[in-house]
Formats: structure tokens, sequence, C-alpha cells
């Protein structure tokens, strides 16, 4: 019996200010010419929920990496997670004790090695516009307080904690995803 699956492949970089363009319909067409099942993609930030057999996410990252960069010229970071691991995050809710006003952005950003850094949580900008409060399954959780700050300028901040192998979502992106998993 082949047991499959269930993967979100989280895209770095596309479709950013008309830039590095890939349209979702093209983005599905390709990632089930590889063989996946289920394909279903979310917004137009490159997510892509599919189903296979493979079972290693590093497999499954260069497979989906290197046919978009052949299919589309450029190359297209990868990072996938597995449904359980989004569900658990998702259970979790390491939202829940946040007030949220029009002003702050809630951000999961997904790296593709462990942490090696020991941050001491909750960790703040100088500037407390931007706090990183929960670190789990090559997961960061983080608030971006847009009335201190007008600027995303926590991305860089992330960057330089964790390095370029990284990528953000809102957590609404993934209460999205989350209602199109299997």
């Amino acid at each position: 019996m082949n047991h499959t699956n269930q993967y979100i492949a989280f895209l770095r970089g596309i479709n950013v200010g008309g830039h590095k363009k890939v349209p979702m319909a093209d983005l599905r067409k390709q990632v089930e010419a590889l063989g996946f099942t289920q394909v279903v993609t979310i917004l137009n930030s490159g997510n892509v929920i599919f189903s296979t057999a493979e079972s290693k996410e590093d497999t499954l990252e260069k497979m989906i990496a290197e046919d978009l960069k052949q299919s589309f010229g450029f190359p297209v970071p990868v990072l996938v997670r597995s449904a359980a691991v989004i569900t658990h995050l998702l259970e979790a809710n390491p939202f829940q004790n946040i007030e949220v006003t029009k002003n702050i952005r809630q951000y999961v950003s997904f790296l593709k090695e462990e942490p090696s850094n020991d941050l001491t949580l909750p960790w703040t900008t100088e500037d407390d516009s931007y706090r990183i409060f929960d670190i789990r399954d090559r997961t960061v959780c983080s608030l971006l307080d847009l009335s201190v700050t007008q600027t995303t300028k926590g991305m860089g901040a992330l960057e330089q904690l964790f390095g370029k192998n990284i990528t953000t979502r809102n957590w609404n992106t993934l209460l999205r995803i989350a209602n199109k998993l299997g």
C-alpha cells in the first residue's frame, strides 16, 4: 500500500511588485506534473497544498525548487512543511493572547534549518516595533506594530537572526491554508 502524506510548500519571493511572476494556475500544473496529487494553491504568494508518498521534506523542497527554476527561468526558494506541523501550530494558537488592532501584523516565518541561536523570548527590536515571542518546529511567530513603524523592517531582523533561508506568511494566510487541509 502506498501511503500519501499531505504537505504545504511555501514559495519565497514570487509575485512581489510585479517581479518573479508565477501564475497560480501554472504553479498548480507544475506541481501536478511532478506526480503530486490533491494540489491546491492558496493566494498569490505561493502556498501549495499537495499529497505525495515521499516523506522527506528536504527532498520535496529540492524537487519543487529545481522544477520551478527550469519552468520559470529563475530560482524559487521553497520550504515544505507537513500538514501535521501546520495543524499543530494552529492548535497551539500562539497568537491567542495577542490583542490585535488595525496596526498589529501577526507573522509566521518558516526556517529551513533549526535555529542555531538561543534567543531569550520575547525578543524585541530596540524601538519595540517588532517582537518574536514563539519558536517551535523551525517556525518563528512574531508581531509587527505599524503604529510604531510604518515599515516591515522586522523582516530584516528575522534575516539577521536566522539567515535568508526563511519565508514569512501572515497568520491569516495559515488560517486560510488550514481550511483547505484534508
